[in-house]
């Protein structure tokens, strides 16, 4: 973490080690009994550094100057690195003072991160085989706020503590105060990279915090699967959601921060390039051409599991208006029977987007699916940095022409034949169900 806190060189104790940066010599190091501290003006105002480094005794210090990195050894609590610091070459007094500072970006290397035994990190090896985190994936976006951005809640409470400190009287915020607090999301700082041609690739939310913060972008467009609220973590054996990876190339980062839903720009924009690291074995040729291949199949993975949400939706609608005609004197058998009609050619559609279900229960081999095809594209696609396989090609191919009639009969099945079925439930009076706003008129 790069949050830091203001402090001073403590007056007692032994200073163990001492480091100058080769770039900016008023950027000094000291390595205490106390911990690590850093200078910017050549040793008139120290900083101690927090957001993970330990109060411990620091006994020596190397700066790795090909990556700018800073090397900690400590007494008992092993090594420390501090990764890239060079936005402390930049930090100034009016620096600090303004609202907010986005860094220059350095160039990123890209490459696809192995899992040689199957599962992140170290898998099964255990305590008994060490290894420390690495530094984080991707381009990586350090940023300063000179202020934590507070809610609305946060920032009436911290008036009430100065009226409070100052022997003031308090008085109750009113229920309009509150209820804005009660609606409010909370801020969030948005780090939104463009690539050359000035087209957003990916939004990074960061911390609101005051202080020093760093968050990476993964080189990954955004995930075309459904909006999920409250995702699950997906385990140690499955990666989570996400959209394939962008091309080499110039790409630029901005600073903005979103409160009460409105977006103001803070700084930047950066330029940074993401270039191939140069280890893998069979590398696309061309990577733009492999790039438009997998953002084709992204939109087709969007629609189809698009597809596959609002079916379901569709087969609970038409679950509670069956039992709502049963609910409903006035409701016809024709209603239910028509009903069960729809219900039916729900289920059709939803075989063949997912498979035939009937023939999987029973153990025995089943067709391809439209959903089954698209995701098998995806697990060969997103993690390979190579040309898409004329398997591949041609399971996008088979896909696209299956799913096109499938997506017509669903919106119409949805959009048609289920609205009119519900309207005529609520022409019979019906009780409520999900789909429908109830129509009411005054006696």
């Amino acid at each position: 973490s790069w949050a830091a806190i203001s402090g001073s060189l403590p007056a007692r104790g032994s200073t163990y080690a001492f480091a100058q940066d080769h770039v900016n010599p008023d950027l000094l190091f000291v390595g205490t009994e106390f911990g690590l501290f850093f200078t910017v003006d050549g040793g008139k105002v120290w900083t101690g550094f927090s957001g993970g480094m330990p109060t411990v005794a620091v006994r020596d210090l190397e700066i790795q100057r090909r990556e700018n990195d800073l090397v900690v050894g400590t007494f008992g609590r092993g090594i420390l690195i501090l990764d890239d610091y060079t936005p402390l070459r930049t930090v100034n007094e009016a620096m600090l003072k303004s609202g907010a500072t986005l860094f220059p970006v350095r160039d990123a290397w890209m490459y696809v991160p192995t899992v040689p035994l199957g599962i992140r990190g170290k898998a099964f090896q255990g305590d008994g085989f060490f290894t420390a985190p690495n530094p984080p994936y991707g381009a990586v976006f350090t940023y300063y706020l000179a202020e934590e951005i507070q809610t609305l809640e946060e920032a009436r409470r911290a008036k009430e503590s100065e009226i409070k400190k100052d022997g003031g009287d308090l008085s109750y915020p009113s229920w309009d105060e509150l209820r804005a607090e009660d609606r409010e999301e909370k801020p969030v700082i948005l780090l939104t990279v463009k690539d050359g041609d000035g087209n957003v690739v990916q939004r990074v939310e960061g911390p609101v915090t005051a202080g020093f913060h760093r968050v990476a972008w993964d080189f990954r467009y955004p995930a075309t699967n459904p909006v999920d609220l409250t995702p699950d973590d997906p385990g140690p054996f499955a990666d989570p959601a996400r959209g394939p990876m962008a091309a080499p190339g110039t790409y630029t980062a901005s600073l903005a921060r979103r409160v009460r839903g409105e977006v103001t720009e803070l700084s930047g924009p950066q330029s940074f390039q993401a270039a191939p690291l140069g280890a893998a074995l069979l590398p696309a040729e061309d990577r733009e051409a492999l790039l438009a291949f997998q953002l084709k199949t992204a939109r087709l993975n969007r629609a189809v599991l698009g597809a596959n949400r609002s079916l379901s939706e569709a087969l609970t609608r038409v679950k509670h208006l069956k039992k709502g005609i049963d609910d409903t004197p006035g409701a016809s058998a024709e209603l239910a029977a028509r009903v069960r009609k729809l219900e039916s050619g729900l289920k059709d559609l939803q075989m063949l987007l997912t498979g035939d279900r009937t023939i999987a229960r029973r153990n025995e081999p089943t067709p391809p699916s439209i959903t089954g095809r698209v995701q098998r594209i995806i697990q060969a696609q997103w993690n390979s940095t190579s040309a898409p396989t004329g398997t591949s090609r041609d399971g996008y191919r088979f896909a696209a022409e299956a799913f096109a009639p499938v997506l017509d009969d669903l919106t119409r099945l949805i959009k048609s034949d289920l609205a009119e079925l519900e309207k005529e439930l609520e022409d019979a009076g019906g009780p409520w169900t999900p789909g429908r706003v109830p129509r009411w008129t005054p006696e």
